[in-house]
């Protein structure tokens, strides 16, 4: 005769801690099996009547693994003080019923930490999400969204000033309120925080939001404290740290002593100002840099090297081309030894003499937000840059908190860091997600677009990779003959010998609208002939892959407007 014991069991972080268990409650005296389930943080033990396995015991063979349980229908004790801590911070306690459920904490709420935290409740988990400033992250609130909008807007300023067809349409010099176009970008950002983030936390019970700074007390501890309030503790079983990065102040002398502007001051602000200088060359830097001079800045970019340096040299120097022509001053190879301010003017000491300017922009990447979270208290590693370090699973070196977004060592893309906020969260609810960034695109969003994805020539040949390569220029692509606007081109790399499609730069008009199809076609292995024998639609961009896939073997110049 048997009778069946169910243990409520806290501690365990991932599907193996279940086999442990099992075995340990197996070599219990009297017991006939023993069935453990990481979802439901429960083990069911079948045992003989009027042996040694009763509930002391079996709670003594988990304690003793370092897990904590506890009989399933006694009276639950929190092992945390986390109903409290919600209390003390404005969370809503939890139901009883869902104290049995995988707790998850997440330090953040943009793109990562909103993508674990709803997969994680998706798989049964309750979470805790901690967030000491605006719902929503950079994204939405001061990157993407807010910029994107300001680069459509300078875009729009700029073809009623200047377009190809202005013999046929007459020009105007369009008058810029940039109050009125502020308030746009704001309500447009109000709108996207509200649908996205706040209204969806709202209506998900599973989901607890603290708001304050969170900081590892030990590997299964953090620390909350609110603004002006004291600091509570809670535990977790698994974690995810998402808290992004902020804007890098460069080292040179005099700038922290000035009203310098970094990406989100200058999205921000109500003027334009009528000089800016910008330094640095990379995304943030080039993107902002022509929507101000396209809104009525006269620009000026000091770049320590080129334009995009880390991209196909072809691509910087297209670029530098187009800024050039649009009035943008380009100072490449050029770095400022100081910087002083004083009259609202400053003042930049760079090897080619002084430079002016109203405002100046500094964009020279972002830093990891790590510094306040004492990951060392927890034992989680980082890099020189204070970037956490993860492995393909998005775990960390202790192997139950896991990180995702911009605080890791990966790419500073939102789409990567929602992708990885996600699979961080099906790792932590016991799945086997990985990220694979062997195709990855991303997009620059100045005029023309620069779009990328897989392999650069130089990226390959570092790698061992032979390859054979093809620049098709934008004036043998019928869409922009008909748009009279042929700057850029369109480039793909092929491995030598094979022709398998390993990578695609691009430049052009809208060049983000056509990158993915190339990311799907690397990801499908195809060669350079398969995608020249593809169907695309004639007179759209993206029917420029075809004809530099065709380049390879043919003069496209010789083909009819649209020849097969």
């Amino acid at each position: 005769m048997t009778s069946a014991t169910t243990l409520h069991i806290d501690g365990m972080t991932c599907w193996a801690c279940t086999e442990h268990i099992k075995q340990a409650l197996e070599k219990v005296p009297g017991v006939r099996s023993a069935s453990v389930s990481y979802p439901q943080r429960q083990a069911v033990i079948e045992a003989n009547v009027g042996t040694a396995a009763d509930v002391t015991s079996l709670v003594a063979a988990v304690s003793a693994l370092g897990y904590r349980a506890q009989l399933a229908d006694a009276p639950r004790q929190p092992s945390d003080l986390l109903n409290k801590a919600q209390e003390q911070l404005g969370g809503e306690p939890k139901r009883e019923d869902d104290e049995a459920a995988l707790h998850v904490a997440v330090i953040g709420s943009g793109g990562a930490a909103m993508a674990a935290a709803l997969k994680a409740v998706e798989q049964g988990a309750r979470v805790t999400l901690i967030e000491r400033s605006t719902l929503g992250g950079t994204c939405v609130n001061v990157g993407c969204v807010p910029s994107k909008i300001m680069i459509r807007a300078a875009h729009i300023a700029h073809l009623r000033h200047e377009s190809p067809f202005d013999g046929g349409i007459a020009a105007a010099s369009p008058k810029i309120s940039r109050e009125r176009l502020l308030a746009q970008q704001r309500g447009r950002v109000d709108e996207l925080r509200h649908a996205k983030y706040e209204s969806i936390l709202a209506s998900a019970p599973a989901i607890t939001v603290l708001r304050g700074d969170a900081r590892f007390k030990d590997a299964h501890t953090l620390g909350v404290t609110p603004a002006g309030g004291d600091m509570r503790e809670m535990s977790f079983d698994c974690c995810l740290i998402a808290t992004g990065a902020n804007p890098t102040t460069p080292p040179i002398p005099g700038l922290k002593d000035t009203p310098f502007w970094t990406s989100t001051e200058a999205l921000a602000s109500d003027t334009i100002p009528e000089r800016l200088a910008v330094i640095g060359s990379s995304v943030v830097a080039v993107e902002l840099a022509q929507a101000f001079a396209r809104l009525g800045s006269k620009v000026t970019i000091l770049a320590r090297s080129t334009l995009l340096f880390r991209e196909d040299p072809v691509i910087g120097e297209a670029l530098t081309a187009v800024f050039r022509a649009e009035g943008i001053d380009v100072l490449d190879h050029t770095q400022a030894s100081q910087v002083a301010y004083a009259s609202g003017e400053f003042v930049l000491t760079t090897k080619r003499g002084e430079q002016r300017a109203d405002r100046l922009l500094v964009a020279t990447g972002r830093t990891p937000s790590t510094r306040t979270l004492n990951l060392d208290a927890a034992g989680v590693a980082v890099n020189a840059q204070g970037a956490i370090i993860i492995d393909h699973a998005m775990r960390t070196t202790v192997p139950h908190i896991s990180a995702a977004g911009d605080c890791t060592d990966r790419p500073q893309f939102v789409h990567v860091a929602a992708a990885a906020g996600t699979g961080a969260a099906i790792n932590m609810t016991g799945g086997d997600a990985t990220l694979d960034l062997t195709v990855m695109p991303a997009v620059v969003f100045t005029d023309p677009q620069v779009a990328t994805v897989g392999y650069s020539e130089a990226e390959a040949h570092h790698d061992g990779i032979e390859t054979d390569s093809r620049t098709l220029t934008l004036d043998n692509v019928p869409r922009a003959l008909v748009n009279f606007d042929t700057r850029g081109f369109i480039k793909l790399v092929a491995e030598a010998g094979t022709g398998r499609l390993i990578g695609v730069q691009a430049v052009a008009p809208e060049a983000g609208e056509l990158i993915q199809t190339a990311a799907l076609a690397i990801r499908a292995r195809m060669t350079v002939r398969e995608l020249a024998d593809q169907l695309f639609p004639y007179l759209t961009m993206v029917e420029g892959l075809k004809l530099a896939a065709q380049s390879f073997t043919k003069d496209v110049k010789q083909l009819s407007c649209c020849a097969g």
